[in-house]
């Protein structure tokens, strides 16, 4: 199995290796908690080995991760996994053989696309629509399906659009899996912070070919933990899912499942919800008045998660986004061009106040003053 790099993390290598960034615009998750905002509810005494543990994760875990998408489905159905990444990789590898083919959206998470090459499967993108708001239409992946489908793959909220599917959406879809008898993965890494209206559904809970994905990693800003899961009806798929991980990451990362089973408690998930979304929609505001004062952008602004996609007239993102990495600017953006879409930028909400958010805003309004607009030569 080959593994090529996406473009997304390539550029995230490349910039990482030179000078630091001082300003952010782009951050995907909320303000990180410290270590010690957890200190109190831990247990000092908590052994570190994982022997006569759960194989799945920490049951706890479990029911917080079931309690907080609200399914109804029994503990055995969730799987603690290295993040959603991991999720989403256990699935790609145990469900998709070569010569197979993946229904995914554009733009989409770049995994789909890296682990179908890698696989030997075929990629089938079904196109987001700009001018409707990045919507994607359920009957046009319909039409994607064939005979050698085995798997559609979507993010809701989308990555990087923030773009929900709305609930009678997910079911015209859940009703294409269960007819032609394909699963139907959805990563909800981003979900918990809604801006137009309630969290969608899991899909998890509409069919058995339904499989949920997500983490603690964005809304609850834990990125660092590295702990997500999986949640499918199917037993077979959680146990092989299981099986595989133990040949990567093995058995479990225990003290970020107490850890993460701590920030899912109730009381906490509320208020760290409460707050990561006063300070995202803070955020989305000043973005919303940057993006209409800029002549040469414009935008759909998410309907949930802490990133969007702003369309850049006259000129191509990348030379932008590298521009804004040098001096005197020294400022990280992601260009469109990590998701196929050259003429746009990924701007994020996330990040708090070390982003220097305001400031990096500043410097990308002078770069775009010195970038030339090629619409006018």
């Amino acid at each position: 199995m080959k593994v090529t790099i996406h473009k997304l993390f390539d550029y995230l290598l490349e910039t990482t290796a030179q000078d630091p960034p001082e300003c952010f615009i782009g951050f995907s998750l909320a303000r990180s908690p410290r270590l010690k905002d957890f200190l109190p509810d831990l247990d000092p005494e908590l052994s570190l080995d994982w022997n006569g543990k759960s194989f799945l994760g920490l049951p706890a875990l479990r029911q917080r991760v079931l309690d907080q998408t609200g399914l109804s489905v029994p503990l055995e159905s969730v799987l603690i996994t290295a993040g959603a990444a991991e999720a989403n990789y256990l699935l790609f590898r145990q469900l998709l053989s070569a010569g197979d083919e993946i229904v995914t959206e554009a733009p989409g998470w770049p995994q789909a696309r890296v682990m179908a090459r890698a696989i030997g499967a075929r990629l089938v993108e079904v196109a987001r629509d700009e001018a409707r708001g990045w919507w994607l239409d359920p009957e046009s992946v319909a039409r994607a399906v064939t005979p050698k489908t085995r798997m559609i793959f979507l993010t809701n909220p989308n990555n990087p659009t923030g773009r929900l599917i709305p609930e009678a959406d997910l079911q015209a879809l859940a009703r294409v899996a269960e007819r032609h008898g394909i699963w139907l993965v959805v990563d909800e890494v981003y979900a918990g912070l809604e801006w137009a209206g309630p969290r969608p559904p899991a899909i998890a809970g509409m069919t058995r070919f339904g499989i949920t994905t997500g983490s603690v990693s964005k809304a609850l800003g834990l990125q660092g933990l590295r702990t997500g899961w999986m949640i499918c009806q199917a037993p077979e798929v959680i146990r092989d899912a299981m099986i595989l991980r133990e040949n990567g990451s093995e058995i479990m990362n225990v003290l970020g499942e107490h850890i993460a089973e701590v920030a899912l408690r109730p009381d906490r998930l509320a208020a760290a919800l409460e707050r990561a979304r006063a300070e995202g929609r803070a955020t989305l505001d000043l973005l919303d008045r940057f993006v209409a004062d800029e002549p040469r952008l414009s935008w759909h602004r998410p309907q949930a998660g802490l990133i969007g996609l702003a369309r850049l007239e006259g000129s191509d993102g990348e030379s932008l986004a590298r521009a804004l990495l040098r001096p005197p600017y020294r400022t990280f953006l992601l260009p469109g061009s990590a998701y196929g879409l050259p003429h746009h930028l990924r701007i994020g909400a996330g990040g708090g106040p070390e982003a220097r958010l305001n400031e990096g805003l500043d410097r990308l309004s002078a770069a775009l003053r010195e970038l030339p607009d090629r619409s006018t030569i």
